[in-house]
């Protein structure tokens, strides 16, 4: 399976950086190129333990759903949200906040599976990856703008 790991130093209290990444209105903004909507479950604020969303965007000029829940919480050091429904066969996203020196790192760990196996290995390797990847490196500029702002 596919494994997404990338690092975010961030030089904010780690209770406001952890806050920022679970925000479902900061998420908004950091996808708005995709037209991104929240439409089900928790819409706005801070998501929590055992809440869902489903967001609604256009990738790759499709209009598609996804739903995940909150399946681990330890504030403020992390979470990790799972797909309930959507186009991948499944993943996992863990969020992981710890210190380092004076700064906070945010290290998301994105493991994920496409579905129509030797197709979906194929669409991984010549440009999901690099798709997803490129997602989740704008929201975590978007986090770090506004938590260091």
């Amino acid at each position: 399976m596919p494994t997404i790991e990338l690092f975010t130093e961030i030089q904010a209290p780690i209770a406001k950086v952890f806050d920022f990444a679970r925000s479902i209105d900061l998420h908004l903004k950091s996808t708005k190129q995709t037209g991104e909507q929240a439409i089900a479950g928790r819409t706005s604020g801070l998501i929590e333990l055992g809440e869902t969303v489903t967001w609604r965007a256009k990738h790759f000029g499709i209009w598609q759903k996804l739903t995940s829940k909150i399946t681990d919480f330890n504030a403020p050091y992390f979470f990790a949200d799972e797909m309930v429904k959507g186009a991948f066969k499944s993943f996992r996203h863990e969020h992981h906040f710890s210190f380092a020196d004076d700064t906070i790192l945010m290290k998301d760990l994105f493991v994920f599976e496409s579905p129509l196996g030797f197709l979906g290995r194929l669409a991984d390797w010549l440009f999901l990856k690099k798709y997803m990847t490129d997602l989740l490196l704008e929201r975590n500029r978007v986090i770090k703008l506004h938590a260091e702002s």
